[in-house]
C-alpha cells in the first residue's frame, strides 16, 4: 500500500502471513528534490590546491631529482601516497632556493588528486605568527586554533622563523600535539635541522624529529644540467648544449639561481 507523509512518502510491503513488515524508503534523491535540497558537488583537486594556498607549478613531474634530493623526493612520495602512516612529521631542511617548497607543495597536489576533499593548508611559519597576533587583538583564538586543529595536512614552511617567539612556539606546540594524536600529516621545512634552530624549544625539537628528518643539498653539476634542460623545455626556449653547461657551471648554489638565469636569457629572446 501507499502511506502519504508528505516528503517522507513510504511504499509499505506486507508479507501475506506474516508479522514482519519490509520498508521501502523512496530514494534518496528524489526525497532531497522534494525538500529543495541538492547534494554537494565534490571539490575538484584545483580547487583544493587553490584553497589550500598551493602554487600549481610545483608537482612531481616538474621537480628534477639528483643525488642531492633523492631521499627528500622518495620521503616526499612516500607521504603523499600514505599521509600519517610512513613519517609523520616529516622535517626537510636545507638552504633557500633547493626546493624545499616545491616538494612541500607537490605533496599537497598529490594528496588533492587522489583525495580532492581533503582538507590541507599550507603556511609559511611567519604567516602562522602574524595570524595568531590577529587572533589575539581580536578575540578570535578560538576560530584561530580550530582553523588549524580540524585539516588533514599541516605544512609550515620555514619554521626556523618561529625561533624565540615562545607565544608562537606554544600555540604551535598544542597544535602539533592535535593533529599528531588525530593521526594527520605534518610536514616541516627548515633552513637547518631541528636541533640547530636558535631559540627552539627542546620540546618542539623532539617533536620535530619523531618522523623523518632529511635534507636537500645544492645540486651537482649533471643535475643542474637537468635542471636547466627541464626549465627550457617548459618555457619553450631553445638553448645550446654550450649555454647550458656554462650556466651551470657558474650558476652552483641553487635552482633559484638556475631558473633565474633561464627567465633572464628568455626575456633577452622577447626583445
Amino acid at each position: 500500500r501507499f502511506e502519504h507523509h508528505g516528503a517522507g512518502d513510504r511504499l509499505v510491503f506486507t508479507e501475506i502471513g506474516s508479522d514482519l513488515a519490509e520498508h521501502a524508503l523512496i530514494s534518496e534523491e528524489a526525497a532531497s528534490a522534494a525538500s529543495g535540497h541538492t547534494a554537494p558537488q565534490q571539490r575538484s583537486p584545483e580547487d583544493g590546491a587553490a584553497r589550500a594556498g598551493l602554487n600549481q607549478r610545483y608537482t612531481f613531474e616538474r621537480f628534477v631529482i639528483g643525488g642531492n634530493s633523492q631521499l627528500a623526493a622518495a620521503a616526499c612520495r612516500g607521504v603523499a601516497d600514505s599521509p600519517a602512516q610512513l613519517y609523520n612529521p616529516l622535517f626537510i631542511y636545507g638552504d633557500t632556493g633547493l626546493g624545499k617548497t616545491h616538494l612541500m607543495h607537490a605533496i599537497g597536489h598529490e594528496i588533492l588528486r587522489r583525495s580532492p576533499g581533503t582538507e590541507i593548508a599550507y603556511v609559511p611559519s611567519e604567516q602562522f605568527t602574524n595570524e595568531m597576533i590577529s587572533a589575539i587583538q581580536s578575540g578570535r583564538t578560538s576560530e584561530f586554533r580550530q582553523r588549524y586543529r580540524r585539516i588533514d595536512v599541516l605544512m609550515v614552511d620555514d619554521v626556523h622563523f618561529l625561533g624565540n617567539k615562545e607565544g608562537t612556539q606554544e600555540e604551535f606546540f598544542h597544535t602539533f600535539n592535535s593533529l599528531y594524536d588525530a593521526h594527520r600529516q605534518i610536514v616541516i621545512t627548515s633552513d637547518r635541522p631541528p636541533q640547530e634552530i636558535p631559540g627552539l624549544q627542546e620540546r618542539l625539537v623532539s617533536r620535530f624529529e619523531w618522523g623523518l628528518v632529511t635534507d636537500i643539498k645544492p645540486p651537482d653539476f649533471e643535475t643542474r644540467v637537468a635542471i636547466l634542460q627541464k626549465k627550457a623545455a617548459e618555457d619553450r626556449l631553445t638553448l645550446d648544449d654550450e649555454v647550458i653547461e656554462f650556466i651551470a657551471r657558474n650558476r652552483k648554489s641553487s635552482v633559484r639561481q638556475l631558473e633565474g638565469a633561464v627567465i633572464k636569457l628568455l626575456a633577452y629572446s622577447s626583445l
